[in-house]
């Protein structure tokens, strides 16, 4: 009992240090996905396997059919076909992150990003035949986030014009999705959908949750994986 109250107590000291709250203050786990992409980027042209990390890492679904490479649902993340692919993909990343990883919290954050990611990816897989790689199914749940926080504090008027600036951005990012060839707009919807549904059972911090919404948006995650790995894995036959 002793050690655990010292424990206890160095926790809360370390916690108070000024030290601590600098680390914790930077949005590191942005600042680190975002190194993370430029490294596989850099190091697929240096190294001239680019083209080898594209087809060991993409999104393409008769691999994952054929080869239960499922692992194709988390690397496309990481991985951009060009230059300009990756430059806009950092740039989003890197404003949007930064205010999502302060409002929920460095965990929380990169929950919210990973799984978005995921489940934009499997929504890709049900969906469309096509390769495809790239950060944006993420950054799409990222986008989710906002449009969550509207609703859930649509008495706050700073909060609701933030959420319908950012669905503006959607909608002109769908449109053009729609008219450009190659984009993976099943991925981005997905991710979108991820993103917004998942703050709702991880918790927005300092605020209490509705817990039937929690269950509701539980529910309806995974009733859409459920559904779309079905799709998927049907779509076979």
């Amino acid at each position: 009992m002793i050690l655990i109250r010292k424990l206890k107590q160095l926790y809360i000291e370390m916690k108070n240090s000024n030290a601590y709250k600098s680390i914790d203050e930077r949005p590191f786990f942005t600042e680190l996905i975002l190194i993370i992409l430029a490294f596989v980027y850099l190091f697929g042209i240096l190294t001239n396997t680019s083209k080898l990390i594209i087809i060991n890492g993409s999104m393409y679904k008769p691999f994952i059919l054929y080869g239960g490479e499922w692992w194709r649902f988390i690397t496309p993340i990481f991985i951009h076909l060009s230059p300009l692919h990756i430059i806009m993909n950092c740039i989003s990343l890197y404003y949007i992150g930064i205010q999502i990883e302060k409002i929920f919290g460095h965990i929380r954050f990169l929950t919210i990003f990973m799984f978005s990611g995921i489940i934009g990816n499997i929504v890709s897989f049900a969906f469309s035949s096509n390769s495809s790689a790239g950060a944006s199914t993420a950054i799409f749940g990222l986008f989710g986030v906002f449009l969550m926080l509207g609703e859930t504090f649509h008495d706050n008027f700073a909060v609701r014009q933030m959420s319908q600036s950012f669905l503006l951005l959607i909608v002109i990012n769908i449109a053009f999705d729609l008219f450009s060839p190659g984009i993976d707009l099943a991925g981005h919807l997905g991710g979108l959908i991820g993103g917004f549904f998942i703050p709702y059972f991880i918790g927005v911090p300092n605020s209490k949750i509705n817990k039937s919404k929690k269950a509701l948006s539980f529910i309806i995650l995974i009733i859409i994986l459920i559904f779309c790995l079905k799709t998927g894995y049907m779509s076979n036959n």
